[in-house]
């Protein structure tokens, strides 16, 4: 009589497939980055063919940037359950972080220029208070912030685009979680940090120009006679570059069994801590983690975006990412590439001037206007009848395979 052998699992034999076995949508991500990425580069103004000019592949760079704080937020939110408010403000801070060096040392450099020209050398005082006077002119001081003093170092400054961000996230998580806030209250607790970053940023005793922000961050110290076409397409190697290693670092957090954790938490908390499990301290590692990333998503954005100001940590700019993410599918590292890019790269269409603008007779359509009503309604619309985003749109086809 014939048997039917049943088949032997890998926890039986012994044997573990590997990481990239296990997840195959790795390999077709870090693939289409790569092709991506050379393409953009063979069509760049400044190294290759020329036909893409050099506004759109800052675009471009700042994109891929968007895409990798949309993979933190899609880590914290669509696999841990936390949906946070405040993932921009992580991203602001990186920027202001970085932002401090470019600005000091370009500042510097043409400063020292202009003073070697006399016939007797300055002192370092001398380019010190030059330096204040030529930065903080603009908001009535001349003296330099304290928070200034090492802003002229740039691996001091590298250090801070790590560190502010996962600090602050270190200290607000450690603070909401051992209370147990969940849910609402902390989205409006995160929204709240938020809120009052912007609201503190936005005074001009801050030592952060206030209003006015940080400016001229497209200039590069030591590469100033570089033009913008190479330096931009520098910027987007290295935007592409973190975006891969972002997203191969999440999937291998994601993938093993502390993203089988995380995701149990965020399906059933209470039942995960019954279990014996410090939840707390796994969701203090994701919303860390994830806002020390947005950091750094943050330092590669700004220097492309050439200027950052308090309006750009206001608390809708969080919503956006939430957003984003959900368009494209949370719970899916692709998804929210997916999401944050199409987002991204739609809304530079509409509101630069790329698509034309419709009358109606009866009223008239200026995108510039009407983008974030399109926003919202998609946003409602993917909710509605596609609520798995448009990266569920790939499980969907992936199980009508025969």
């Amino acid at each position: 009589m014939a048997m039917d052998i049943p088949r032997r699992s890998t926890a039986r034999t012994g044997t573990r497939r590997s990481f990239l076995h296990e997840n195959p949508s790795v390999l077709w991500f870090m693939g289409l980055l790569g092709l991506f990425t050379v393409v953009v580069t063979v069509l760049s103004e400044g190294v290759g063919l020329g036909v893409m000019p050099t506004n759109l592949i800052k675009i471009l760079g700042m994109t891929l940037c968007l895409c990798l704080i949309a993979i933190a937020m899609d880590v914290v939110w669509g696999y841990c359950g936390i949906l946070s408010l405040g993932h921009f403000a992580f991203f602001g801070l990186g920027g202001y972080a970085i932002g401090m060096w470019l600005m000091y040392a370009r500042t510097e450099i043409n400063i020292r220029d202009n003073l070697e020209r006399g016939t007797i050398p300055p002192t370092e005082a001398e380019v010190s208070e030059a330096v204040a006077a030529q930065i903080f002119g603009v908001v009535g001081s001349s003296e330099l912030p304290l928070i200034w003093t090492f802003a002229g170092s740039l691996p001091f400054q590298l250090a801070m685009v790590v560190l502010v961000p996962g600090l602050l996230a270190l200290v607000f998580g450690w603070l909401a979680f051992r209370s147990r806030v969940t849910g609402v209250y902390l989205s409006i607790l995160t929204q709240a940090m938020t809120l009052a970053l912007s609201l503190y940023l936005f005074q001009n005793d801050t030592g952060l120009r206030g209003n006015n922000g940080l400016s001229g961050l497209q200039n590069i110290p030591g590469a100033l006679d570089v033009p913008q076409s190479i330096i931009s397409i520098w910027f987007f190697w290295a935007s592409a570059f973190m975006l891969g290693v972002g997203y191969l670092f999440f999937a291998w957090i994601v993938s093993g069994k502390f993203g089988s954790v995380i995701r149990a938490i965020r399906d059933n908390e209470a039942r995960v801590r019954f279990l014996g499990y410090n939840v707390e301290g796994y969701k203090l590692f994701v919303f860390t983690i994830t806002a020390i990333v947005s950091g750094i998503a943050g330092a590669l954005y700004y220097p492309q975006a050439g200027i950052i100001n308090p309006a750009e940590i206001a608390p809708i700019a969080s919503i956006y990412l939430a957003v984003w993410v959900a368009i494209g599918g949370r719970g899916r590292l692709y998804g929210a590439v997916i999401g944050a890019g199409f987002v991204s790269l739609l809304s530079s269409w509409l509101t630069g001037g790329g698509a034309p603008n419709i009358d109606l007779g009866v009223f008239r359509i200026v995108w510039t206007e009407w983008w974030l009503v399109l926003l919202g309604l998609g946003f409602v619309l993917v909710t509605l009848f596609f609520p798995k985003g448009i990266g569920g749109l790939f499980d969907y086809l992936v199980r009508k395979q025969p």
